[in-house]
């Protein structure tokens, strides 16, 4: 019963601090439409979020989506458009009125929450690896290249939107772990974003990845306890994370609860002339 309310406390506190106005310092613009906040990034991306569907029963939320999809059809410069849903929400046929659409579901996630403190433990490294965080150009790109060879994905479209991002958001934090090669050099084995959110408890715990032949050796425990403690320096006292099964796991065994599922469903654009 005590884990039942410590998650149904979590939950509310995640849906009341989290999900109003999205926090998007990177933004070139935030429109809303109904309940719904349709978050334009640079290179043509927009996502979609909500607190709730404002109580839409079926056919009001084939309307939402629709009318959003219309939104985003109307700027030409809209290539990809995200819609984030969670497991709790009451949102009945979402799932029919996003395929129906065209957007494509992603596996599932679970958001996993708990206090900071309990992540920001000793966690020893293997010999020769050291964590840092970084900033400059050359170091995010060597991020990117991590991310890429973890999750696919092309390396310059997220330099671009790294570099970019911490141009304006001071509170954002990229970390890596790096690794010593026989010659000297550093390889980049694991890294992860911290996403403080300003006016909130929280930090986020974003784009953790590790090399496969870098796994299971405390780097990602590690690297996640580094960016603990930078949240608590911060004054964040509660982080968020969603986690893939092979996250999951970790954050559990630090105590951390999973209040609920996350699906993205994604939708790509024809380029079209502006």
């Amino acid at each position: 019963m005590a884990a039942m309310d410590e998650r149904s406390r979590l939950l509310a506190a995640y849906d009341e601090q989290l999900r109003g106005r999205p926090d998007a310092p990177s933004a070139l613009a935030i429109d809303a439409l109904g309940p719904l906040w349709l978050t334009t990034y640079a290179g043509g991306r927009v996502l979609i979020t909500y607190r709730d569907l404002g109580g839409a029963d079926a056919a009001g939320v084939h309307t939402l989506v629709a009318d959003a999809l219309a939104h985003c059809r109307a700027d030409p410069a809209v290539v990809h458009v995200d819609w984030k849903s969670r497991g709790h929400d009451a949102a009945p046929v979402l799932h029919e009125a996003l395929t129906e659409h065209g957007f494509e579901p992603d596996d599932p996630e679970s958001i996993m929450i708990g206090p900071a403190a309990a992540l920001a433990v000793d966690a020893p490294l293997p010999e020769g690896v050291t964590l840092r965080q970084v900033r400059e150009e050359p170091d995010v790109r060597a991020f990117a290249e991590l991310e890429s060879a973890v999750f696919g994905g092309g390396v310059e479209p997220t330099v671009r939107a790294l570099t970019g991002r911490l141009a304006v958001d001071p509170l954002m934090e990229i970390w890596v772990a790096e690794a010593r090669r026989p010659d000297g050099s550093r390889l980049v084995v694991s890294g992860g974003r911290l996403e403080p959110v300003a006016g909130t408890d929280f930090a986020g715990l974003w784009g953790g990845a590790t090399l496969a032949g870098w796994r299971r050796r405390g780097i990602y425990r590690a690297l996640t306890a580094a960016r603990a403690r930078s949240a608590l320096r911060g004054g964040f006292t509660l982080m968020n994370s969603d986690s893939t099964e092979d996250s999951r796991p970790i954050l559990e065994r630090s105590g951390f609860l999973q209040v609920s599922t996350t699906t993205p469903y994604r939708l790509d654009l024809p380029a079209r002339a502006a």
